[in-house]
């Protein structure tokens, strides 16, 4: 009996040891939420204005265009930019993500996935470890990102994609990433990001802009500038929803672990009443039999 009430105060330890590390990891993550929160609300509205003008401009450039970023081609090679976390206790954030490159690849590449023309680059190391371990051609070049997030390293893999692409290495690129909503969820994405899309038209009337200076000289310099910003603002939004996510994921821990404790304390209490009334029932047997 004394031994089992001795494992008993060991594992209460134990689990007090672990929600006191959960509440830690909890009240960092929401520190670092609460920077990446305003980033990402900051930039969002002004990427996405970015991104709206420029498909707007070469969705309503007459006779086609001849910019290479916009040139839509058949595609038979592919890379995925794909944008997890560096490190786990944050739920099923990075499974989700992986999971969403490989049903994209499913749906919209199988065929050239079964060619080998399917490419990943990984921004993250969750990702790069598990799409590595599942047989997926990766590229490691780049997941190192969030050790030193600034928007210069981010320039770097964005203008890698657009060089390859020009190149004709690829013939489409998407970011796969999650979307920051709120602390509690995320919105897992799959973007376009080369060629850049077009707007539909839904009537004959076009938008009149006019251009200063002239339009190819204005966009070759306004492209590549664009899509950085679109990178950055998918790794600004992952970055946030990492941290939403693991501050998440540690106050569930932490009440997991109050309701553990709870059951524990009640089987600790059991026991010691048994140990209790056990020893007693020997005390007034002993007396009874010295008695008799």
């Amino acid at each position: 009996m004394a031994g089992q009430l001795k494992e008993v105060r060991n594992r209460i330890k134990s689990v007090q040891s672990t929600q006191q590390i959960t509440k830690a990891m909890k009240m960092v993550s929401a520190a670092k939420l609460r920077r990446a929160q305003d980033a990402i609300i900051q930039m969002r509205p002004y990427a996405r204005k970015l991104q709206e003008m420029l498909s707007n401009i070469v969705s309503n450039m007459e006779g086609g265009t001849s910019l290479a970023l916009a040139e839509e081609r058949t595609v038979e090679k592919v890379l995925l930019i794909v944008i997890t976390s560096d490190r786990g206790l944050c739920g099923a954030y990075n499974s989700n993500v992986v999971k969403l490159a490989k049903q994209t690849i499913e749906e919209k590449y199988f065929n050239q996935f079964k060619k080998g023309q399917i490419t990943i680059w990984n921004i993250g190391k969750k990702g790069y470890e598990s799409l590595s371990k599942q047989g997926y051609k990766t590229n490691e070049a780049f997941k190192d990102i969030f050790l030193q997030l600034s928007f210069e390293k981010v320039q770097e893999a964005a203008q890698a994609a657009m060089h390859a692409f020009e190149n004709k290495m690829f013939d489409a690129v998407e970011i796969i990433y999650s979307e920051f909503k709120n602390a509690a969820s995320q919105n897992f994405t799959a973007e376009q990001f080369l060629p850049i899309p077009k707007i539909q038209q839904s009537g004959a009337q076009k938008a009149d802009f006019i251009f200063e200076p002239e339009k190819e000289i204005l966009l070759k310099e306004l492209m590549p500038k664009i899509l950085n910003t679109q990178l950055y603002k998918a790794v600004l939004d992952a970055n946030a929803s990492e941290h939403g996510a693991r501050m998440t994921a540690m106050d569930k821990a932490s009440d997991n672990a109050n309701e553990l404790l709870k059951s524990l304390r009640i089987s600790y209490n059991r026991a010691r009443q048994a140990a209790i009334t056990t020893e007693l029932t020997e005390i007034v047997s002993g007396a009874a039999a010295l008695q008799g």
